[in-house]
């Protein structure tokens, strides 16, 4: 009898060890709740289905609240996330910390069909540290329809003084249409991403050689009362809380004439199965004021694992298949190769599938190729970025400031003084850090 019970006892043993070892890996994803990574979510049952052991659990959160969650969870040692989307800001800043794994692809992945701005812009000391999902700049998308009613050829390289004017010609708010759409929900990866863009050009920067923070000077406020300006007269209502995703639905619907902004927009607004509009759309680069530097941002949405991490090896087969070429064919052939996510690889831009479909291809390709975030402003600054400053303290001085442009937009307080109490917030933050005395 109690030999019996031995051997019970000992095959359930081995049962149970046997059940721990096929026990799934469950890869806790946190993600940004943009198209491309919806459409990413839908193919989790082909990833563990090519991956059986790995289970997929994804936590979508809009993109400020997921650069909030994946900053404190990272820099806490937290741990609730296996796989992190994070960008060009963070990805050089976590990395020099060590809060970041190496990713090291095997050779079919082929690292070296990654576009150097997007392989570059996510190293550091030559090592990969996140890989690129999609990639993007930014560049002018408007209405050729509205613009050819009123006589405007727009070129491949427009001023915003032109784009202004445009925009009084095909305002028609009585029929729902409205001259230009622009961010204004504030964050600094919001509406700050376009604003350093638009300050940029006007020959404009972040901070000096000597880091201090130049938020009272004429470029700033130069390119600040022309954004108000350009909005109230020629917006919709309620511009100080569109970013993305608000003004991506109203340019499908018909209800935006131009629209500055991600070139990843290109693939949605030219999707009839998405846009009223597809077929009347057409690109240009970003407008440029008095200089064409920092003109259009760089950024990609990237997929990160936390040092640290006890799901390393499950991690990178998930981040690897996520941005692979076979991912890119995937989409291609199952959802329509104009809605592939681009921006990352070269093997794209020589795909003649998705060359066939997408009309905003060769404008997209020549803005992420003409951003160059170590030469972004007129005067010399300290900083790499375009549409930021990659330095720890930017995060929270771009949020602040962000929430002062949109109240100027909303016209809750002046421009100069959204303006004043922006700077004397950065100096505060600068001389906190220790940047300056």
């Amino acid at each position: 009898m109690k030999l019996k019970v031995c051997l019970t006892l000992a095959a359930s043993l081995v049962l149970s060890l046997c059940g721990m070892t096929h026990a799934a890996t469950e890869l806790v994803i946190a993600t940004v709740n943009n198209g491309h990574m919806i459409e990413m979510q839908k193919h989790t049952k082909e990833f563990e289905a090519a991956n059986p052991g790995i289970t997929l659990k994804w936590v979508t959160l809009e993109e400020g609240v997921l650069r909030q969650r994946v900053t404190t969870d990272i820099a806490t040692k937290g741990g609730q996330f296996d796989v992190m989307t994070i960008g060009m800001y963070e990805t050089p800043i976590w990395g020099k910390k060590g809060w970041l794994t190496e990713i090291k692809p095997d050779a079919a992945y082929d690292v070296n069909d990654l576009l150097p701005a997007m392989r570059d812009g996510l190293s550091v000391d030559g090592k990969l540290y996140a890989a690129p999902f999609y990639g993007e700049s930014s560049m002018l998308m408007y209405r050729k329809d509205l613009a050819d009613k009123v006589g405007v050829k727009v070129s491949d390289h427009p001023t915003w003084n032109e784009v202004r004017d445009l925009a009084a010609k095909i305002n028609d708010p009585a029929h729902g249409v409205y001259g230009i759409c622009l961010r204004g929900k504030p964050g600094w990866g919001d509406n700050m991403a376009f604003l350093s863009t638009l300050v940029n050009t006007n020959g404009g920067q972040w901070f000096d050689m000597k880091w201090k923070p130049q938020l009272e000077s004429q470029p700033w406020k130069t390119a600040i009362n022309f954004y108000v300006d350009l909005l109230n007269k020629y917006g919709p209502p309620g511009s100080s809380a569109n970013s993305f995703n608000e003004i991506l639905a109203l340019y499908n619907e018909g209800k935006c004439g131009m629209w500055v902004d991600a070139t990843i927009a290109a693939s949605f607004i030219t999707d009839p199965k998405q846009s009223k509009v597809a077929d009347k759309v057409a690109f240009a680069q970003a407008p440029i004021a008095v200089t064409p530097k920092g003109a259009n941002w760089l950024w990609a949405w990237a997929l990160a694992i936390p040092a640290g991490s006890q799901k390393v090896e499950a991690a990178t087969k998930f981040v690897t298949w996520a941005t692979s070429k076979e991912y890119i064919n995937l989409i291609g052939k199952e959802v329509g190769w104009g809605n592939i996510p681009t921006g990352t690889r070269k093997s794209t831009y020589t795909n003649a599938e998705f060359l066939k479909v997408a009309k905003f291809a060769s404008a997209e390709k020549a803005a992420i190729d003409s951003a160059n975030p170590n030469d972004a402003t007129l005067p010399k600054s300290p900083y790499v970025g375009v549409q930021f400053a990659a330095i720890p303290e930017f995060q929270a001085i771009g949020t602040t400031v962000g929430q002062q442009m949109s109240a100027a937009l909303a016209g809750k307080i002046s421009v100069d003084a959204a303006l004043k109490a922006s700077q004397l917030a950065a100096e505060r933050q600068m001389t906190r850090a220790g940047y300056y005395k």
